[in-house]
């Protein structure tokens, strides 16, 4: 199986890409989850709702809106402007905002779901045993829900990598900067070239079920940890 340069650049910026996102995400979509996991309010339903609407939205929709937000009139570019550094859109880190958006429920609800599961005890032995919030989350949450976190950076790297509407419109075909392999493989297809469609194709196809099935396996073992331990 033979890449062209074209190829490989494209390649390297998604996995750039996805690298990018999966570490934002996870500093983003943390507290997010752990706020949605414990709080009692109203508000949790809406904001839920948010962040799992990438999940039924078709990304061409979400696509748009980000790239009217990240446009010169838009609320987003405006702030960048105003800082000096121009607009996003067709740009690398344009990439990374929309895929930030696309990707976020891929990594909140595991943590989420992760931080619920925990319950209510061991973070009340915490306090009885006055511990800080800090302390409380890198000494008690973290390990706990270190199964939630894993699963959340693999999907949000894999969905990332598999992205093609949303980083269509944000941004467009850029060679070594908005090129993805999505777009590349979409590129080799318009233009007949098959065979380098295919080579690409298949290797997101092995990549995608290499991805799924390690996560799978590390599902099956956690589980079959917690009914050793747990019951």
């Amino acid at each position: 199986m033979i890449f062209t340069e074209a190829d490989m650049g494209a390649i390297y910026l998604t996995l750039r890409l996805a690298t990018t996102v999966t570490l934002l995400l996870l500093l983003i979509g943390t507290p997010i989850a752990w706020w949605l996991a414990r709080t009692k309010s109203w508000w949790k339903g809406p904001v839920g709702a948010i962040v799992a609407l990438p999940l039924v939205l078709p990304p061409t929709v979400l696509g748009f809106y980000l790239l009217l937000a990240m446009g010169p009139n838009g609320v987003i570019g405006q702030f960048t402007q105003s800082l000096g550094l121009g607009t996003l859109p067709f740009t690398f880190w344009g990439l990374v905002i929309g895929s930030i958006f696309y990707s976020m429920p891929f990594v909140v609800q595991p943590i989420q779901n992760a931080i619920e599961a925990i319950g209510e005890r061991p973070l009340e032995a915490a306090a009885t045993l006055r511990a800080g919030p800090w302390d409380t989350f890198f000494t008690v949450v973290l390990p706990l829900a270190k199964p939630g976190f894993i699963t959340a950076a693999i999907l949000g790297f894999a969905h990332t990598v598999g992205e093609f509407g949303v980083v269509l419109m944000i941004g467009g075909n850029i060679p070594g900067e908005t090129r993805v392999v999505s777009v590349q493989i979409y590129d080799h297809v318009e233009a007949l070239e098959y065979a380098q469609a295919h080579a690409l194709a298949a290797g997101m196809v092995v990549f995608s079920f290499i991805v799924l099935l390690g996560l799978y396996g590390f599902q099956r073992k956690q589980a079959s940890l917690g009914m050793k331990y747990g019951g």
